[in-house]
């Protein structure tokens, strides 16, 4: 889950005054920009006066948490039109590519004593920048939002059911549409419109715990089930004849290793959407213990390799599993009255909804610099935000028919423009040429990079585009 707790924490730190002038690229090795000059006949103002109390151990915690979200429940779905060897090549190249993203992030950060995202946008484009920047992450964060309310209306009906011996199809009430507005109104709204944001900073380790669950949960159940599953619990327990369970079923059972269909235009996106946290990784290195630009690229070096991993045995086991019937939303192929899955559910459930307003402040903050800058708090202000939000995500999140479709999008504009394109052009044009003239290797490798994002964007949404026009989305049966 994103972790734009310690953003908020980090806010007045992030806000200071920019440097008027570019410190020499070797400068950042000792420290960041001071944001104002030294008092006179004291020492010059070091990034390590500011030094951070966040051991790195804690750190890797903070970023894994950042990267994880309710994108791991998409990455079987992804292995299924891909197949176990290209997912798994496709997901280390993402990787990989996210982490050299960090490694641009961190350089730039480190000429002009910047610890946000938004102000090196501002720093490379000036105030236009900063706009971009701050719409692209409050595209992410909506399109986060989004997908987990997206799991809330589907997995709360069939929690509810099992606790009531209730059909959910049947009983109006237990409609996800309506459940999702019930708890938008009585649980997310009065978090949101809390003032700070401190008290939601333990949701972070809850959702890490949550899908660390979901893991051991998803592995059991493939040595527990094998192949023997169908589509849904209904074909399972239905007295039909046997020729009718084999409805649904992989009967072959038989791991692909490569295969390209025209659901694979969501595949990549699902999978740079699982390894967005981009925007977070300045605030923790602001809280880091000793920091450098070597220890904060390899915090983020653990993370990721250990979100890779953690991915890469989800998808695998959730695959073999389902085989291709699996879903674009995995927990949803599960028995209904399961009680480890139940309890998986629950657990998800919880984590998920007690996310949705912490991923809603950084985008409140965002739209309250953007467009009233240097006001005062105000509570309407803030609750309006706060409703217009929320009725624009559970609107979204009613009208879009399926996560994958939230995935794919988002996955395909926001995460590249994230991981990609901004981290190259911010290189480009902060690093100074005389330090890396442009035509310099690191320079080139960047710019390929950002044309690297560009056409991902450009490739992804034309065949989505492609597939809902021809109506090919559809036939997965989702």
């Amino acid at each position: 889950m994103a972790r734009e707790t310690a953003m908020e924490l980090q806010d007045a730190k992030m806000n200071g005054a920019l440097p008027s002038d570019a410190v020499d690229y070797r400068q950042e090795r000792e420290g960041f920009l001071p944001s104002r000059g030294p008092a006179p006949g004291s020492k010059p103002v070091q990034f390590m006066d500011f030094e951070g109390k966040t051991s790195f151990g804690m750190s890797v915690f903070n970023l894994s948490n950042a990267i994880m979200g309710s994108g791991i429940l998409g990455l079987a779905y992804a292995m299924a039109h891909t197949g176990v060897i290209f997912f798994l090549a496709l997901l280390l190249c993402i990787a990989l590519l996210s982490s050299y993203s960090i490694h641009l992030l961190l350089t730039c950060a480190g000429i002009v004593g910047i610890r946000a995202y938004e102000q090196l946008g501002q720093r490379a484009f000036g105030p236009a920048g900063k706009v971009v920047v701050a719409a692209v992450i409050c595209l992410h964060n909506v399109g986060a939002m989004s997908s987990y309310l997206f799991i809330i209306k589907s997995e709360l009906p069939l929690v509810i059911g099992t606790f009531l011996y209730m059909d959910p199809e049947g009983d109006w009430f237990l409609k996800g549409n309506l459940l999702i507005i019930i708890v938008s109104v009585l649980i997310i709204l009065p978090l949101a419109l809390m003032k700070h944001l401190g008290y939601l900073g333990y949701t972070s380790g809850l959702s890490l715990t949550c899908m660390l669950f979901f893991l051991v949960s998803v592995i059991y159940k493939k040595f527990q089930l094998g192949c023997a599953i169908g589509r849904n619990e209904t074909a399972m327990e239905s007295e039909a004849p046997v020729g009718l369970h084999n409805q649904g079923l992989n009967s072959s059972c038989e791991a692909q290793m490569f295969t390209v269909d025209s659901q694979m235009s969501y595949t990549v996106p699902i999978m740079a959407f699982a390894f967005v946290c981009h925007p977070e990784v300045l605030p923790i290195y602001t809280e880091l213990c000793r920091p450098s630009k070597r220890r904060m690229q390899a915090v983020a070096n653990v993370s990721i390799g250990a979100m890779f991993c953690m991915y890469g045995l989800t998808a695998t086991f959730g695959y073999l599993t389902f085989y291709s019937n699996v879903e674009a939303e995995m927990l949803h192929m599960y028995s209904q009255k399961d009680p480890l899955i139940l309890c998986v559910r629950l657990a998800v459930l919880l984590a998920v909804t007690l996310t949705v307003p912490v991923v809603l402040f950084p985008i409140r903050r965002a739209l309250q610099q953007l467009l009233f800058p240097g006001k005062a708090f105000s509570w309407p202000r803030h609750v309006a935000i706060a409703l217009i939000l929320l009725v624009l995500v559970n609107v979204l999140v009613i009208c879009v028919p399926t996560i994958q479709d939230i995935f794919g999008v988002i996955g395909s504009t926001s995460a590249p423009s994230l991981i990609f394109i901004l981290p190259s052009i911010f290189y480009l044009r902060i690093v100074p040429s005389e330090v890396e003239p442009f035509l310099s290797w690191p320079k080139i490798q960047a710019l390929c990079f950002g044309v690297l994002g560009v056409l991902f964007m450009a490739i992804s949404l034309g065949f989505m585009f492609a597939n809902w026009a021809t109506g090919q989305s559809r036939l997965s049966g989702h």
